[in-house]
C-alpha cells in the first residue's frame, strides 16, 4: 500500500474476506485491489459475489499465484485487470487509476442511457414524473432505510416494491409480500410472525411467518395503515429490534430482512385520525416515495395500453395488434380513476368479447363509450395546445387595437373553465372537446389554485 500514499484517493485496508464482505456492504468502494489468496477465504469468491450482485465496482486482481487459467475466470467474473507479483509502483498506480476512471465513464454512461427510461422493472412508461420515481428508486435501492411507498390503488406500489427489491443487494433473497388489509385481524398476527403448534385452536403444527420466509430478503407490507392498532405495537418492536416471537413460542427469533410498505391513505392522516401509531410511523416513513395517477402520467396510458393489448391478444389468441386513432384518442381523453388496474381490465375486456386486428372506438367498454364522438379523430398530443378563443377571426385582427387587452393566460382559463361548464364537469370531456389531453388540464387547474394562495407563482 506504500506505493499509493501519494495518490489522491482514501484507501481502506482489510485483511480477510469476511472484512471485504463488511466493507463492501457498508462503504461500497468505487474500486478493489483483490488478493486471491486470504486468510479465510479465496478471493474468486469475493469477485464471484460482486459479479452476481452486479456491484458498481472495479477490481484489479492482485497475487502472486497466477496462471492463465485463473486470470481468464477472473476476467470472466469481471475484474477490470489482472496484476503478478512482483510488480513495480507505476505499473499498479497506472492500472489502478485506469480502473477508477473506467468507473467514472461507466457512471456517466449509465447516468445517460437512464434519463429518459421507457422500461423499468416491471413499469412501463416515459413520463417526467415517472422517471422521478425510477431515480429515487435507483437511490434508496441498496440502503437499509424503509421505504413508505403512497399512491391511489392501482397505481403501482407492489410493482415499485419489487422493483426497489430487484435492484438491491437483497434481489436474489426472498421478497414476501403481505396485504394488512386482506387478512382477517384474528389471523394477521400469525401471518406476520408465524405460530407454535397448538397456539390456537387448528394450529396443528408449527408455522413460518412472513418475516422468517422473508430473511435475508425485504418484507412488503401493503396496505400498511389497515392493521390492527394491537400489532402495530408489535411490529414496532419488530422495526427496532429486528427479532420477534411466534404466537404461542416461547423463544425469540432474530431475521436480517429489509421492510418496504405501502398505503392508499394519508399516513399522516391516519397518524392525526389516532388509527395509525405515530411513533410507528416515524420509524416506517424513512424514505417516502409517492407514485402518480395514470391521468398524471401523459403519454404514458397509451405505452401502457399498447403493451396490455399485446400480452393479452397473445393470451387470448386473438389477432389484435393496434388502436384506431380514434380509440387512443378516447383513451388518452379519459380520466382513469382506477389507474393502471383499470386500464388493465378495460383492455382485457375489449380483447376478450372482440375480434379483429385492430381495437376500434365501437369496442370500448362503459365509461368510455361516453367520450366517442366527443375527441378528435387522432389522439390529443401530450404538450400544452394553445386553447382557439371562439369570436375571434380574420376581420378582427385587421380592426384597429382594443381598448383592453386581456392576458393571454386568463382568456386560456376562462375558455377552459368554460368547457369544464358545459360538459357538465366532466374534465376529459371537456379536455377532448378543447383538443388536448385531460392531465394538461388536470395540471393548469392544480397551477391555478396554487397561483390563488401564492400570486408569484404563475
Amino acid at each position: 500500500m506504500e506505493y499509493l500514499r501519494d495518490e489522491p484517493i482514501d484507501l481502506v485496508h482489510v485483511a480477510t474476506g469476511g472484512e471485504g464482505f463488511r466493507e463492501l456492504e457498508e462503504h461500497r468502494p468505487e474500486a478493489i485491489l483483490l488478493d486471491l489468496v486470504l486468510p479465510d477465504i479465496s478471493g474468486l469468491e469475493i469477485l464471484k459475489r460482486i459479479h452476481d450482485q452486479g456491484l458498481p465496482v472495479a477490481v484489479v486482481v492482485v497475487t502472486a499465484h497466477g496462471s492463465v487459467n485463473t486470470a481468464v475466470e477472473a476476467m470472466r467474473l469481471g475484474a477490470f485487470d489482472f496484476i503478478i507479483k512482483p510488480f513495480n509502483a507505476e505499473r499498479l498506480r497506472v492500472t489502478l487509476n485506469n480502473a477508477l476512471e473506467h468507473r467514472r465513464l461507466a457512471s456517466i454512461v449509465e447516468v445517460y442511457r437512464d434519463t429518459d427510461r421507457k422500461e423499468y422493472c416491471g413499469f412501463i412508461g416515459a413520463s417526467l414524473k415517472m422517471q422521478a420515481v425510477y431515480r429515487i428508486i435507483d437511490s434508496v435501492a441498496e440502503s437499509k432505510a424503509t421505504v413508505f411507498i403512497t399512491g391511489e390503488s392501482g397505481t403501482g406500489k407492489e410493482v415499485c416494491a419489487e422493483a426497489i427489491h430487484s435492484r438491491s443487494s437483497r434481489g436474489k433473497g426472498p421478497f414476501i409480500a403481505l396485504n394488512c388489509g386482506a387478512i382477517p385481524k384474528d389471523l394477521m398476527e400469525s401471518e406476520v410472525f408465524g405460530h407454535a403448534k397448538g397456539a390456537f385452536t387448528g394450529a396443528v403444527a408449527d408455522r413460518e411467518g412472513a418475516a422468517r420466509r422473508a430473511d435475508g430478503g425485504t418484507l412488503f407490507l401493503d396496505e400498511i395503515c389497515e392493521m390492527d392498532p394491537d400489532l402495530q405495537t408489535k411490529l414496532l418492536r419488530f422495526v427496532q429490534t429486528s427479532s420477534f416471537q411466534k404466537v404461542g413460542g416461547s423463544e425469540p427469533e432474530n431475521v436480517d430482512i429489509r421492510i418496504v410498505c405501502a398505503t392508499n391513505r394519508d399516513p399522516a392522516a391516519e397518524v392525526a385520525a389516532g388509527r395509525f401509531r405515530e411513533d410507528l410511523f416515524y420509524r416506517l416513513h424513512v424514505i417516502p416515495l409517492a407514485l402518480p395517477r395514470l391521468c398524471e402520467r401523459d403519454a404514458d396510458v397509451l405505452a401502457i395500453a399498447r403493451n396490455f393489448l399485446i400480452d393479452y391478444s397473445a393470451e387470448e389468441g386473438k389477432a389484435f395488434g393496434r388502436y384506431s386513432p380514434e380509440a387512443e384518442a378516447v383513451l388518452s381523453a379519459y380520466s382513469w380513476p382506477g389507474n393502471i388496474r383499470q386500464l388493465q381490465n378495460v383492455v382485457r375486456n375489449m380483447v376478450v368479447l372482440n375480434e379483429g386486428e385492430e381495437i376500434t372506438v365501437d369496442m370500448l367498454p362503459a365509461p368510455l363509450d361516453d367520450l366517442v364522438g366527443a375527441v378528435p379523430s387522432v389522439p390529443p398530443p401530450d404538450t400544452e395546445k394553445s386553447v382557439p378563443v371562439t369570436g375571434v377571426g380574420r376581420d378582427d385582427a385587421d380592426k384597429s387595437e382594443p381598448e383592453a387587452i386581456r392576458r393571454l393566460i386568463d382568456v386560456e382559463r376562462e375558455a377552459i373553465e368554460d368547457a369544464i361548464r358545459i360538459c357538465g364537469g366532466n374534465v376529459p370531456k371537456a379536455a377532448a372537446r378543447l383538443g388536448v389531453s385531460a392531465s394538461t388540464l388536470y395540471r393548469k387547474r392544480t397551477a391555478w389554485e396554487q397561483a390563488e394562495e401564492d400570486p408569484d407563482a404563475l
